[in-house]
């Protein structure tokens, strides 16, 4: 007597859909790389004469953003963090020096606003979402 196992209907589209988590997860990591350098090429812009950082806030409000577009892809909080962890190695190159000696982020206050702002909001965010959030 032989059994069979009968395959459930929906195997591949729920392959498609994992196929398609996984694309979308790739592109709010690189999402994340493409605006930390938009947000180093305009972090030295002034307002007449006056240093006027406003990518900290653009890198606060879009790095949030990513963490809450990666919850919908996963529900694990390491998942939740590749666009943030994207964002910090982006960083950490750009606050290196180059072949030519050339550094992308100076030596001044916008530097550490920038990295500030682009962490602490949405740290606060993945933990809130981690931690704070009442299990169902």
């Amino acid at each position: 007597m032989t059994a069979t196992v009968d395959r459930p209907q929906g195997g591949s589209a729920l392959r498609a859909w994992a196929l398609l988590g996984a694309l979308l997860a790739g592109v709010l990591v690189f999402d994340g790389l493409l605006t930390l350098v938009l947000e180093v090429l305009f972090l030295p812009a002034y307002l007449g004469s006056t240093p006027f950082p406003i990518t900290a806030l653009v890198a606060a409000v879009v790095n949030v953003l990513l963490v809450r577009g990666m919850a919908t892809v996963s529900s694990r909080p390491a998942a939740m963090s590749l666009p943030l962890v994207a964002w910090l190695l982006g960083f950490l190159v750009c606050s290196t020096t180059g072949p030519g000696g050339d550094v992308l982020l100076v030596d001044s206050w916008t530097a550490p606003l920038l990295l500030a702002g682009g962490l602490v909001p949405a740290g606060f965010a993945l933990f809130r979402r981690t931690f704070l959030r009442p299990r169902m």
